[in-house]
């Protein structure tokens, strides 16, 4: 069999979704436009760039000599197939453990709206939903992930302390209305030494309430909440979890998630820090552009801010529950030029490469599977057989394992 080169460019696909920036100003489209050699349409939100293997967005391999070809004819091959024809190209450690795919999804997001309040289930947890429900949870994989912020980036993740906690239900009435009188003093009681089971007992007593609040009811509570806030607004600074709470009602009007909000860490992070998001944590993405990297998954249980179906049980029964606010990465330097970033799981690493002109940077061979993503610039990648690839925003490659990769920007001429 003849040996593959050991870099292939990637066509990739592009989601629609309505959270999704509008293609004018969305890195999404932009990037996506350079890869496919697509127009953008700029009113039509583009929400996501998936590089991968997984079904629901698929990419293919460019054939040898189409390189800057802009649509693919009936013979156009999916990285998935190609992997399946060329399995070496993984290394032995990912075919033993992961088989003839790739264990982790790449993609960029631009958000312009929340998305939804979900949490994504451990494997356990994937493999029954998938059985039970494979039209709505559509693998059985896990799916713990990692945002890199690309532009300034807001998210929320995981639960605030139990004094913060006891502060929302002092401060904030609706709250208290929505999860009832009994459990509210149930959380004022709690203190540290009763224990983490007994914290997180109770915690979840409380939040389960709050989601599984009537549609009449939210809307009546969130509506009050808004009014009041919109009134001691002309009057006093709001606070930004209240500033945040008003600009998620007006993207999704009486909808329990906007109220959930105050349960939450609110997040925000600076261009090249990273939030690590573990299986069966709460989390929202608000807004900005990131990159994501996760394992090969797209099952999302969802319960608030979102259009789509939710599942309220399964999401306040999965949940850890786990309180305090969530570590920043900021990735340690591996090379002058490159910062890695590390999540506590074996699926992937993240490598942010930014190359000064005139600059050349080497990622060593490694013994599995990657992609590369150009986001800006333009630059040159030799391999170990010394064959160069001009590459340049919107390009995706895939090297195969064990290859060394020289990248280069040289100076204008």
């Amino acid at each position: 069999m003849e040996r593959p080169n050991p870099l292939q460019r990637l066509r990739c696909s592009v989601q629609n979704y309505d959270w999704g920036r509008p293609g004018a100003d969305s890195l999404v489209a932009t990037l996506h436009a350079s890869n496919s050699g697509s127009q953008i349409e700029l009113q039509k939100p583009y929400a996501e760039l998936w590089m991968g293997t997984h079904e629901s967005g698929p990419s293919y391999v460019v054939p040898p000599g189409n390189e800057n070809g802009a649509a693919f004819g009936s013979e156009s091959v999916s990285l998935k197939s190609w992997l399946s024809q060329n399995p070496n190209v993984l290394g032995r450690r990912v075919l033993d453990k992961w088989g003839c795919h790739l264990p982790f999804l790449f993609k960029v997001l631009s958000v312009a709206k929340a998305l939804s309040i979900q949490a994504h289930p451990d494997k356990k947890l994937a493999e029954t939903l998938h059985k039970l429900r494979p039209s709505v949870y559509k693998d059985d994989n896990h799916k713990p992930e990692m945002a890199l912020a690309i532009t300034k980036f807001e998210a929320l993740c995981g639960f605030i302390s139990i004094e913060e906690l006891k502060s929302v239900l002092h401060n904030v009435p609706e709250v208290v209305e929505l999860v009832g009188e009994a459990d509210a003093a149930e959380v004022l009681r709690i203190n540290e030494q009763d224990g983490e089971k007994k914290i997180k007992s109770v915690l979840q007593s409380v939040f389960t309430q709050l989601m599984s609040a009537s549609a009449e009811m939210t809307t009546k509570v969130v509506n009050k909440m808004k009014n009041r806030l919109q009134i001691e607004s002309q009057v006093r600074q709001l606070t930004e979890k209240e500033q945040l709470v008003l600009r998620l009602e007006e993207q999704y009007a009486a909808d329990i998630g906007v109220i959930s909000a105050f349960f939450l860490n609110y997040v925000k992070l600076n261009p090249n820090e990273a939030l690590y998001l573990g299986a069966n944590e709460p989390h929202a993405y608000l807004s900005g552009e990131c990159v994501e990297c996760m394992a090969t998954s797209d099952n999302v249980v969802r319960a608030g801010l979102t259009p789509k179906h939710r599942d309220v049980q399964t999401l306040c029964s999965m949940l850890t529950y786990k309180q305090g606010f969530p570590e920043i990465l900021k990735g340690f330097p591996v090379t002058p030029y490159i910062t890695r970033y590390l999540p506590p799981f074996d699926e992937f690493e993240v490598d942010l490469c930014s190359l000064p002109r005139g600059a050349t940077t080497v990622f060593p061979a490694i013994p599995g599977p990657s992609i590369f993503l150009v986001t800006g610039g333009e630059g040159i990648m030799f391999t170990g057989s010394s064959k160069s690839y001009e590459v340049g925003e919107g390009d995706v490659l895939f090297p195969a394992t064990d290859t060394e990769i020289t990248h280069t920007k040289p100076h204008l001429p």
